[in-house]
């Protein structure tokens, strides 16, 4: 009776001496009585020299803890006989990977605590192994981004900790998830809030965190931040900004503004193409060809006062092989806009017969700066071609001679310059090598000094608007790159600031020997009206001043004295033998005419040459 008494005692301790002795060596197991009259065991284990979970557990752990080890991954079902496993912490260890399959068979998992280690990515469909988990802790480890498929594994949390990693952003998708649970009603006992913390990372504050600026805007009961002050740490200038500081805009994809599709541009001239857009953040312009062919330009970014981004491609002195479709692109982060502009390359047009004309000239040339003349010019020495002879005086055009005539009239020093200009004066301008497309000029400048800077101006015959090419000071030759094959142009040589004569331009051409005559009636016509331009306000000046005093002693001595103060009119004549030579006319009515014309340039460029003279 005895003996069978005690073997029922040894049976009854030895069901708990079983589990009991199943604790591994290197850590402490203990039971607990929890307040349902369940029993729950922990297992904790702190051994610096374990480098993976140990291999076998009790079967009826709940609360397994293993820290400050040596660890460095976590196997796949490393804990799948655990069943009965609720929480499982992992702090302070040297844990960089875990396996997707870690969590696999703890079905009643709630707690999952990873602080502290080294984690730089962490295996978020796992979670889909734990329907039950409540608490995810990863604070403190080398997070530098989340996912945004994370978000479809985040619904069942309550308490998530992010703080304390590398964390410059958050996808849009989880950021969206928070708000609606931000937005929605409350309900105590029914709905179950979330706890976040997000402090402690290196934010970058720009427009992709707009939404989680706004999320800590306000309070809610739904959503709660262990700590809301959160800061920006890029860029440098928002770096220490507070996010409740912060005035961000939500970002937008690249939006390019309207403008125009086709451009037609007459050869040699220089086309703007501009192209602007709209985005936040603000878009990267880029320009390209959609031949694929390289740009033959330069390309500027500017940026608006109203935020828009623009970018300018300047194509200077356009070619035939500059037409075609360009191709503006603005890009950020959220997508790419693109838009083409087509470049039509037109022929130049050719001056008519009445070009020839002093009114015709006068409008073409306009008011230069240092020549007047035309646009690009191609590669033939203009020979020297004898003056021809003078035109009968009449309503025709003027001829060369009298022009020339009237040019040095008007500067105030016929065929002088004065010693400064002379120092610096171009000669023996000539071409020494042309291409298809390019031309080579030299030239002297004997007392010229290394100071001296020297302009290149040219044009396509027959346009108005001529290029100017900067030549550095000491330089004496320059190559004219991008002309038009097939085309006649022109190119003056002068130092800054003075005004080209006739020997300091040329004439050449692509692909024919520019006519002699023609040629030197050009040059004499460019440098007549570029001196005429600059010299006429003085001219004026002076003439009027003139006039000015004459009429006050007209009005002093009566009108026959002031008929008598503008008897002696010098005029610029012919002789019968066709030289030049000033005459002395006494013309009332002539003076009263030249009075009420005011030397306008309108009255000097439609009346004949002897009227310019004032």
């Amino acid at each position: 009776m005895r003996v069978a008494v005690g073997m029922l005692w040894l049976l009854a301790l030895g069901e708990p001496h079983q589990a009991w002795g199943s604790c591994p060596s290197q850590c402490s197991c203990s039971l607990h009585i929890l307040g349902d009259g369940s029993k729950a065991r922990t297992v904790m284990c702190s051994d610096p020299d374990m480098t993976l979970p140990p291999a076998s557990l009790p079967a009826d752990t709940s609360r397994l803890r293993l820290e400050r080890t040596a660890m460095r991954r976590v196997p796949g079902e490393a804990f799948r006989a655990l069943g009965r496993l609720e929480q499982l912490w992992l702090p302070y260890n040297a844990l960089g990977e875990l396996s997707a399959l870690m969590l696999r068979g703890l079905r009643r998992l709630r707690e999952l605590r990873l602080p502290g280690n080294r984690l730089a990515a962490f295996p978020w469909p796992a979670l889909r192994d734990a329907p039950q988990l409540r608490l995810l802790d990863l604070q403190a480890n080398h997070l530098a981004a989340v996912p945004p498929e994370a978000a479809r594994f985040l619904g069942n949390l309550t308490f998530l900790d992010l703080s304390s990693n590398q964390l410059m952003r958050l996808p849009q998708e989880l950021l969206l998830a928070w708000a609606h649970l931000k937005s929605g009603p409350f309900l105590p006992g029914l709905h179950v809030g979330l706890v976040l913390g997000l402090q402690d990372n290196p934010w970058a504050c720009d427009c992709r965190l707009y939404d989680l600026v706004h999320l800590l805007d306000g309070w809610a009961p739904n959503l709660v931040f262990i700590e809301a002050r959160l800061r920006c740490a890029s860029p440098r200038n928002l770096a220490g900004v507070a996010f409740s500081q912060l005035e961000l805009r939500k970002c937008q994809v690249p939006e390019l503004r309207p403008g125009v599709t086709s451009i037609r541009s007459p050869l040699g001239s220089s086309v703007l193409l501009r192209c602007g857009a709209t985005g936040v953040p603000g878009p990267e312009m880029s320009w390209r060809r959609a031949s694929g062919r390289p740009l033959n330009g330069t390309v500027h970014q500017e940026v608006s006062s109203d935020g828009s981004s623009w970018t300018l491609l300047d194509l200077p002195a356009v070619s035939h092989f500059d037409s075609g479709d360009y191709v503006c692109q603005a890009k950020n982060f959220l997508g790419a806009s693109e838009t083409f502009i087509s470049l039509i390359v037109t022929e130049p047009q050719t001056p008519t017969e009445d070009s020839g004309s002093p009114g015709a000239w006068w409008t073409r040339t306009g008011i230069g700066g240092e020549a007047a003349a035309y646009n690009k010019l191609v590669a033939r020495h203009m020979p020297h071609v004898p003056e021809p002879a003078v035109l009968a005086a009449g309503p025709s055009m003027p001829s060369v001679k009298e022009e020339l005539a009237l040019q040095h009239f008007q500067l105030g020093a016929p065929g002088v310059l004065s010693d400064g200009q002379e120092a610096r004066v171009v000669r023996s301008l000539k071409v020494v090598g042309d291409t298809y497309d390019s031309v080579s000029l030299v030239w002297k400048a004997p007392q010229a000094g290394n100071t001296t800077a020297f302009s290149v101006l040219y044009a396509v015959f027959g346009q108005h608007d001529m290029r100017r090419v900067t030549v550095q000071p000491g330089v004496t030759s320059v190559t004219i790159q991008g002309l038009a094959p097939k085309t006649k142009y022109v190119a003056c040589v002068c130092a800054r600031g003075q005004v080209p004569r006739k020997e300091q331009c040329i004439i050449f051409s692509t692909d024919e020997v520019v006519d002699a005559e023609g040629t030197q009636r050009l040059i004499n016509m460019v440098v007549i009206s570029v001196a005429a331009t600059i010299a006429l306000p003085p001219t004026l000046l002076v003439c009027c001043g003139t006039l000015r005093r004459r009429c006050r002693k007209c009005h002093a001595r009566g009108s026959g004295e002031a008929a008598g103060a503008y008897v002696h009119l010098e005029r610029l004549a012919h002789g019968e033998d066709g030289s030049e030579e000033l005459s002395r006319q006494s013309l009332s009515g002539e003076a009263n005419r030249l009075l009420s014309a005011h030397c306008s340039l309108d009255s000097q460029a439609g009346r004949r040459i002897n009227e310019y003279f004032c």
